[in-house]
Parts: structure tokens; sequence; C-alpha cells
């Protein structure tokens, strides 16, 4: 019965979040078939431009929806600042499903490192592919797509964790964006999110209705210039990761000032 009872409290809450999904998915579909259409007959640096601000403006729209709607709370205004600096590298933790979209949608010049199986999501795959965004099937592919796309001035976002969250504060960061970091000759800018809400984390299904509202704050970190010890250097922004979220207050507010790292030599 409290069961039952419990369900029947959060149904008014999970009518405006489901309704936000919904509308996700509708402003995605649209896009994803003009990009399929367009995909084969825009020119590479016409179609890369247009996928990316498209993608970014659609995802905004969301968040603003979101946040209109009280379901959400989102402060990434710090991201603002970075938004036309060219070939920049962009690296976050990664709590939930939904941590590329808050950046993406701040960072219209800014490409993805996709899981290949994403590539054919109905939902995603044409406007990826019409924005030039990175598969992952291939190790030596991925590195030398992003290298190219940075050197053309644009910027990389990626989460070293590879993954979700599943150990907190952080999973091992996996090797490779030092490593296109140095091949590239781009700065690592660290972000952080910060959310008070296990929605969309590693193992926390769709369907289930979290506390609302969810709350996302977005905050710059040091950056990192490359390095020729790529692996020190991958070392050196994972420590520095960990001791940064222990020592993160829940209720901090976000700090926009980027501070520059010591280069490795």
């Amino acid at each position: 019965m409290n069961r039952l009872l419990r369900l029947g409290l959060s149904i008014p809450f999970a009518l405006p979040l489901y309704a936000l999904l919904v509308l996700l998915g509708a402003i995605s579909l649209p896009w994803n078939i003009a990009a399929m259409l367009l995909y084969p007959v825009l020119p590479v640096a016409t179609g890369r431009a247009l996928g990316r601000r498209a993608i970014a403006f659609a995802y905004r729209f969301f968040w603003a929806a979101a946040s209109l709607s009280g379901m959400m709370r989102i402060d990434a205004d710090c991201l603002d600042a970075l938004r036309d600096e060219r070939g920049l590298i962009l690296v976050a933790n990664h709590p939930t499903m939904l941590d590329a979209l808050l950046l993406v949608a701040r960072l219209p010049r800014s490409a993805c490192i996709m899981k290949a199986d994403l590539m054919r999501n109905i939902f995603l795959g044409a406007g990826a592919r019409l924005a030039r965004y990175i598969r992952n099937d291939s190790a030596r592919t991925m590195v030398r797509l992003a290298v190219d796309d940075l050197r053309n001035g644009g910027q990389l976002v990626i989460f070293p964790e590879g993954t979700r969250t599943v150990t907190p504060p952080l999973n091992s960061f996996r090797p490779g964006v030092t490593l296109i970091a140095k091949l590239a000759q781009a700065p690592i800018q660290t972000v952080f999110i910060d959310t008070d809400s296990p929605y969309l984390g590693k193992g926390w299904p769709l369907w289930r209705v979290p506390p609302l509202p969810i709350v996302f704050r977005l905050s710059l970190g040091q950056r990192f210039a490359p390095s020729q010890d790529s692996n020190a250097l991958l070392q050196q922004i994972e420590l520095y990761y960990r001791q940064s979220m222990e020592q993160r207050a829940p209720d901090a507010q976000p700090a926009c000032q980027t501070s520059r790292a010591p280069t490795l030599s």
C-alpha cells in the first residue's frame, strides 16, 4: 500500500519530467531527418558548422524549457566564455547521461567522441554525422579525426572516465585525451559537473522519478598545457580531479575563473 501511495503521489511530478523527455525526442527526430538529407549535399566544412550549431541550439532550447518547467535548475553560464575559442579540449567528470547535452548546448564549435552504436541511433546518428562527431570504434582513427578537428579550429568535448561514474567520486581515467592534446598542441580545459540528483546516473532507469528539481552546476577548473609525456599528464589531471572533488562543498557556488596549471616538460 505504501508503495502504491508513493507511486500515486509521484505521478503529478513525473508527467512534466516525461514531457521534457518527449520534447527532447520531438526536437531531435526532425533535425536528424533533415541532417540525413543534408549530409550528402553539403560541403564538409559547411555541414560541420551547421550541424554543430543546430545541435547546440536544440539542446539550449531543451535546457531553457527544463528550467522554465521548474523540473531542473541549470547553471552553465561559465562555458559561455569559451564558446568562440578555437582548438580547445574540454574534459569533464561524467555523473549522468545528460552531461554531454549540458556542454554542447553552450559550445557550438564543439564535437563529441561518441560510441559507434550511437551513430546509428535514430535520434542522434544523422545529426552527429553531419556535425562530424567522432566515433570511438577505432582508437587510431578516433585520435586522428580529433587532432584534425582541433587543428581546424574545432573544440573537443570528452569524458576521460569513458562512461558514467560507477565508483564515486570518479572512475579511473582512460588514455587518449592527453595524447590528442600532444599531437594537436591543444590545451585541456577542465570542467566540473555538480549535481544533487542520481537521475540518469549509472544504473538509474529513465522512467524512475528522482527528487525534483534536478540541479546542475558547471564550473571551470585548471587549464593544462599539452605535454610530451602524455601519460604523466593524464595522471596529473586525474589526481587534480580527485583532490578537487573531495574538497568541493555540495552548496559551493561555481567558480568561473580559469586557472592554469604548470606545463609539464
